[in-house]
């Protein structure tokens, strides 16, 4: 399985390139070091400062500098200022990371009072890699109070638990690895320790950055053929009475690419996993609903878009006639307040799913307000997507026409739908 926006092929490149290489002439830098280097770079510092504390950290990288002020620096350097000043093995450590390639993920398992590891090399396609590293590891259980840093230097070690889990049982025991999620590896964990995370989202215990790190964890395993997709449609089920933005947009996300993928691997169920993905998103949708509310905070705006947008791709067909009920209403009077700017693109979305070769109105309405808007976001909540096929090469046509933009093409190829992929792909060919 495999996330379907641009970013995250970006996002799989960064993680298998070095941070640190040997240059050799200046015109190597530039093909050497971009920004999916930095960012790598910028993420393994990061967990590096997570691991030491932010106040040694600082007084150590103040070292650094006074030392080094007005003269040039190697990467050992650093290291060496940071392990002076910290007593940690910072260059044995940070070696691992920006000398190899990719990132690791790791195995928790619980047996006893114990927490075993282990580390392989995360690769997304599945397949197995040579990679070893020294991990920074942190670990709360049942209370972000009750915590731990370690080193994970080998292939597996064990975590002794008894005295750090003694306060936690039942549905309150619960363990996070990777607070925060400011290291820079993956972690799967087993069925047990999945159970007890999944009751402390619910009861919602974790930071928000725990509370998305969770689901992208499980979606990137999943994708890499780590975890069912029966583990993951588990985890997600605890979501459903999220009512946080930042959350649910990354929830909704991996929500809309498991229906992409069910579609392709196995239609058979793929309605089923539709109704078990609808069911998940529709507390949060029905809670923001369709109109403004006095006093809503600009985030709740944005949820409300981002639901209902989701629900009509996942062919809810409540929320497709409240869309097209809107949208009616609009044309008669184009400043409605039911149907304000940020809904708009849900509600054009739920007419194109209707229209057809033969039932085309729909799209003939929206190519009209198309052609009369001169505002650019509303032009692009137009260009979306449309299950016939032959309506999908009539607008991919309509793209080489002067009646778009070279800089909103972007919005006709990715608005494609499922149904149309493959008449997109033969058009483009």
């Amino acid at each position: 399985m495999r996330r379907p926006l641009a970013s995250d092929w970006m996002h799989l490149q960064s993680l298998i390139l070095f941070v640190q290489v040997d240059v050799n002439h200046a015109s190597e830098i530039d093909a050497i070091f971009d920004s999916i280097s930095y960012d790598k770079g910028a993420s393994v510092i990061r967990m590096l400062q997570s691991y030491l504390g932010a106040e040694r950290f600082q007084k150590a990288l103040a070292s650094y500098i006074k030392k080094y002020a007005y003269s040039n620096a190697k990467t050992e350097d650093l290291w060496a200022v940071l392990e002076e000043e910290t007593g940690e093995p910072v260059k044995d450590l940070m070696t691992t990371w920006t000398k190899q390639q990719g990132y690791p993920v790791i195995y928790a398992k619980l047996n006893g009072q114990d927490l075993e590891l282990e580390q392989a090399q995360f690769l997304s396609d599945g397949s197995s890699g040579p990679g070893m590293w020294i991990v920074p590891m942190t670990a709360c259980c049942g209370s972000y109070d009750l915590n731990k840093k370690f080193l994970l230097k080998g292939k597996t070690d064990t975590m002794h638990i008894k005295d750090f889990a003694a306060t936690q049982s039942g549905q309150n025991f619960w363990i996070k690895l990777n607070i925060d999620q400011t290291g820079f590896y993956r972690v799967k964990y087993d069925d047990e320790l999945a159970a007890g995370l999944e009751n402390a989202i619910k009861a919602k215990k974790l930071s928000l950055m725990d509370m998305i790190g969770i689901v992208e964890d499980s979606y990137a395993l999943s994708v890499a053929c780590k975890q069912t997709l029966t583990s993951l449609l588990r985890l997600l089920n605890a979501y459903r009475h999220e009512s946080d933005y930042t959350i649910l947009s990354h929830v909704t996300s991996v929500c809309l690419s498991v229906n992409k993928i069910s579609t392709d691997a196995n239609p058979d169920l793929s309605s089923d996993i539709k109704k078990l993905l609808i069911k998940l998103l529709l507390l949060a949708a029905k809670r923001v609903g369709w109109d403004p509310k006095d006093g809503e905070s600009h985030l709740d705006v944005m949820l409300r878009s981002l639901l209902l947008i989701a629900l009509v791709k996942l062919g809810h067909e409540e929320t497709i006639n409240e869309g097209i009920r809107r949208f009616h209403i609009f044309l008669e009077d184009r400043k409605t307040p039911l149907l304000p700017p940020d809904n708009r693109k849900a509600a054009y979305l739920a007419v194109m799913r209707t229209v057809s070769t033969s039932n085309r109105a729909g799209y003939d309405v929206l190519l009209k307000i198309y052609k009369e808007t001169s505002e650019a976001q509303e032009k692009s909540r137009i260009l979306s997507s449309c299950p016939d096929k032959d309506i999908v090469v009539e607008a991919l046509n309509l793209m080489l026409t002067d009646e778009v933009r070279n800089q909103d093409a972007f919005y006709v190829l990715g608005g494609i739908s499922l149904e149309g992929r493959e008449a997109a792909w033969a058009w483009l060919k």
